[in-house]
Order: C-alpha cells, then structure tokens, then sequence
C-alpha cells in the first residue's frame, strides 16, 4: 500500500513465512538486493527454531536466535539477501536486540564481522499503537574503507515533536539525522563515530547510552553551571540598566523650570 501511495508501481508481492519458506529465490539460493528496508515482527516466540539450525539457505551464519526471539533470524535473512558488494539494509527494532543477553554471542559475531555501519536510536511514541523507543540498524556487505572497524551511533531521542497527542518528527528533525549519517562524525550529544575496539570491550553491547550518554549528561552538567555562573552578572546588569531607565523617566517628566 505505502508503494501504491507513493506512484511505485514496480514491486512484487509475496504472502508466505519468511523464516520456514522465503518467497524471493532464485534457483537454490535467496534473491540478493541492493537495498533492502524492513520492520520485522519483533520477538516472535512461535517459529521453527530446529529448521533454522539446519537452514538450506544458509542464514543461520552467526547463530541461531532463542526460541523466544525470532529477530536475528530475520536480521540474518536481511543479511543474506544483501548483493555482496552493494548490499545495504536498514531494519527497524527494539531496543533488546542492541543488549539483550541471549543473543549476545550471535551480536559479536555480526559486529566483528564489521557489517553494521550505523545504530539510530528513535524517540518514544512514534508508533501509534505503542509507547516504545525503537531503533535502526544500518548494515553494509562492504563498508567504505574509512568506515572499516567503526560504528556510527546516532541518539535521536530528543529529535521528535509531541502535538494534539501525536508524536512525529519534523523536516529539522530529519535533516538532522539524515546529515549525520553520510557526516559519520561525533557531535557531542548526538553522534560518536566508535570503533569496535571499544564495542569489544563492552562485550558486545551496542546499548546507545554507553557511547553517547555521558557526553549528554555532560553538556547538561556544563550548561548548567553556565547558567548558574552567568546569573549574579546578569542579575547585577539589568538592575544597572533599571535604575537608568528609571532615573531618565524621570528626568523627562519632571516638569522644567521656565525663565
């Protein structure tokens, strides 16, 4: 439907099971794109984990996800069905698939396999049927070479805008992000260009908080003292200027002396 209102009228439509039978194949193997974009359905609990262990089609290269949470073996179909040099892929998620525990030794492998390029962290309530804070996981079968080794986290909680009970973000608030992405430089508060030196150390953790969260918390902290610095002067210049004012008023209404 979001292809038929936007005038895309080139588009194939499959009805199926992703994970138990793909639909996009050509011959033995998956179809490969350039691009893909998805919104999985997070954190299935009934799906055949035993197939997936044993997947024809190869997916299951960094693991096989818990019975509980299907989301890596979508993340890994998405991987599998990138072109090898030109495949890029942005997957919306929840949070958990940054940290969650389970998935931990399947989340290494993809990063020090050096395919995710950047973590966009979203604002809360941009789902109507949800409070939530979501994510996007950009990936890339080949980074540029001064990307290799790295890891673009972007924090745009705060880019988003509350009206009449909806949340949504503006023209700024895209712009924003979008320019940060082919910038792929830190901007304190916002982005921070990581190398996965420091993701290894962290075991793994792709958790946005842990690599933007203290320059944040930092601003506000010098912000702060700004501010609480900059008011006894403030403070000290309007009554200069008061008294200024109040002493010219006065001069101009007070009634002159004629000869």
């Amino acid at each position: 439907m979001n292809l038929f209102l936007h005038g895309i009228e080139d588009f194939r439509i499959e009805r199926g099971d992703t994970l138990a039978e793909p639909k996009l194949v050509e011959g033995d193997r998956l179809q490969r794109f350039d691009v893909v974009l998805a919104n999985p359905p997070y954190s299935i609990k009934q799906w055949n984990r035993e197939a997936f262990a044993a997947d024809p089609w190869g997916r299951n290269v960094f693991g096989v996800p818990p019975q509980g949470r299907a989301d890596y073996a979508f993340q890994q179909h998405i991987l599998q069905s990138l072109k090898p040099k030109t495949g890029r892929c942005a997957v919306l998620w929840p949070h958990g698939v940054l940290f969650r525990q389970e998935e931990a030794d399947m989340r290494r492998k993809l990063i020090e396999a050096d395919v995710i390029e950047c973590v966009l962290g979203l604002g809360p309530n941009l789902f109507y049927n949800s409070p939530m804070e979501a994510c996007v996981v950009v990936c890339r079968t080949q980074k540029p070479k001064t990307r290799r080794g790295k890891i673009l986290f972007i924090n745009a909680v705060n880019e988003v805008t509350r009206e009449r009970a909806q949340s949504f973000l503006t023209d700024e608030h895209l712009q924003h992000v979008v320019r940060a992405y082919p910038e792929f430089k830190d901007e304190p508060g916002f982005t921070r260009v990581v190398p996965i030196e420091e993701i290894r150390v962290k075991d793994g953790n792709l958790s946005i908080p842990l690599y933007i969260g203290a320059e944040t918390q930092a601003q506000t902290d010098a912000a702060a003292e700004s501010a609480t610095t900059a008011l006894p002067d403030a403070l000290s210049a309007w009554l200069i200027s008061s008294s200024k004012l109040h002493t010219s008023i006065t001069q101009l209404f007070t009634p002159q002396k004629t000869l």
